[in-house]
Parts: structure tokens; C-alpha cells; sequence
């Protein structure tokens, strides 16, 4: 990497490293080490190796610090959406991490900058990259910056919740009706902003739709509104 493109994404990410060895690993996948030559240029898998390890402490104590009163099954719930390969994914698009990676040439013949494995993977590398250069402070820093309280902020609403498909089909079980049909109605928006909207369906009958960042939270959403509604309807209340 360039002096210039490492600068650029400092200043993206926030953090100057002591150590610009450390954010080049991070960027580089196997797949350019191994067209480069066995050895000769270390890839970025045993930082993505401390990266999880790294997010996991930094993201537990972020909940546990932020939600003080909440019960240890709706904490770990939480943390396992924030530390998701989904979460993962939209952090480093908003940074535009892919456009920095180094890619072998089949990797980036097959559209490697864009692949989700392979951002998620990127973005807990540069974490145990900063963690390595400057401690967990710093690591901690970036994190709540880049991927913590945005996702806390967007998904205030529903974090920690169940999985509210799995609750609707329980609920329609019971009752000996038929499972339900989630249809992607709807993209909007640029890649690293894009909205999903989803309906479900009972049969011919339109329950609700809901929107989310992935189509698995449009679909939990969709399956809230719609076990909602079927609540009401048998006068249980919402």
C-alpha cells in the first residue's frame, strides 16, 4: 500500500499506525500471498484469528456497560447480532475497506473487494492490527466508533430480541395452519446503505412487510408485524 492510500484510510478509520506493516497484513488475503510466494508476504488470517477474540471482549463490554439492567440471555443475543458477519460487512462498507484490500489476481477477477467473507474477515484483522500497534484502548476506540454505537443506535429497537420467526411459525403451528413465505419486495439504495423490504405471506394473504440493512432483519422485522397482528386479531393484545 501507497503512503498515500494508507493515509486515506487512517483518516477513514480514524487511527495512525505506528506500525503501517500491521495494516498492510490486514488488507492482504491468502490469495495474494500465495501468488506473491509462500513466506514472503504474511496474510491476514491470524489477525482475523485475534480480531474475533478482540471484537468479542470489546463488544461484551460494550453491552454491559451500555445495558446494565439486561439479562444475560438478551446480552449474549445481542452480542452475537453485533459481532455478526452481516454487522461485520456493513461496518466495512461504510469505510470502504474493499477498495483497500490486497487481492490475488483470481480474487479480484471474481469480485473479491465486494465479497462479504472477505470484508467481514478484513475488518477483525484491522482490528487486532490497531490492538497490536497501540492496546486495546485504541482497539476499543475504533470499535465503538465503527461498528458498536452506530448498530446500537440503528437497532435500538429490536437488539436482544427473539427470533421472531421462529415464533411465528411456532404460533401457526399450534393452530394447525401452514408455514408462511418471506418475498424480497424491494432493494433501495447504495451498497453500503441499501434497504431490503420484505413481506410475509399466509397462503394467499398478506401478513406485513418490514425493512432492514440485511434481508434477515427485514424478514425478523416482517415476522414481528405479522405475529403482532395475529395477536390482536385473537384479542391477546401486541
Amino acid at each position: 500500500m501507497s503512503d498515500e492510500g494508507r493515509e486515506v484510510l487512517e483518516a477513514v478509520l480514524g487511527y495512525s499506525f505506528q506500525r503501517p506493516e500491521l495494516l498492510n497484513q490486514a488488507l492482504t488475503h491468502s490469495s495474494r500471498k500465495r501468488e506473491a510466494g509462500a513466506g514472503r508476504e504474511p496474510d491476514n488470517e491470524p489477525l482475523e484469528f485475534l480480531g474475533d477474540s478482540v471484537l468479542g471482549l470489546v463488544a461484551s463490554e460494550f453491552l454491559w456497560r451500555t445495558f446494565p439492567d439486561w439479562e444475560t440471555g438478551r446480552l449474549a443475543k445481542s452480542k452475537a447480532r453485533l459481532v455478526s458477519t452481516a454487522s461485520l460487512v456493513i461496518a466495512a462498507q461504510k469505510m470502504g475497506l474493499g477498495r483497500h484490500l490486497r487481492l490475488g489476481r483470481g480474487e479480484e477477477k471474481t469480485g473479491g473487494r465486494e465479497k462479504r467473507n472477505l470484508l467481514a474477515d478484513a475488518f477483525e484483522a484491522v482490528v487486532a492490527a490497531i490492538y497490536l500497534d497501540a492496546g486495546l484502548d485504541a482497539a476499543r476506540k475504533f470499535l465503538e466508533r465503527s461498528l458498536l454505537q452506530p448498530a446500537v443506535a440503528e437497532w435500538s429497537a429490536t437488539l436482544g430480541e427473539g427470533d421472531h420467526k421462529s415464533a411465528l411459525q411456532e404460533w401457526l403451528q399450534h393452530r394447525g395452519r401452514g408455514p408462511v413465505e418471506y418475498r424480497l419486495i424491494k432493494e433501495a439504495g447504495p451498497d453500503h446503505r441499501k434497504i431490503f423490504s420484505v413481506e410475509v405471506r399466509l397462503g394467499r394473504r398478506r401478513l406485513s412487510a418490514g425493512e432492514g440493512r440485511t434481508k434477515k432483519d427485514a424478514e425478523q422485522q416482517a415476522a414481528r408485524t405479522a405475529l403482532e397482528r395475529l395477536h390482536r386479531e385473537e384479542g391477546i393484545g401486541s
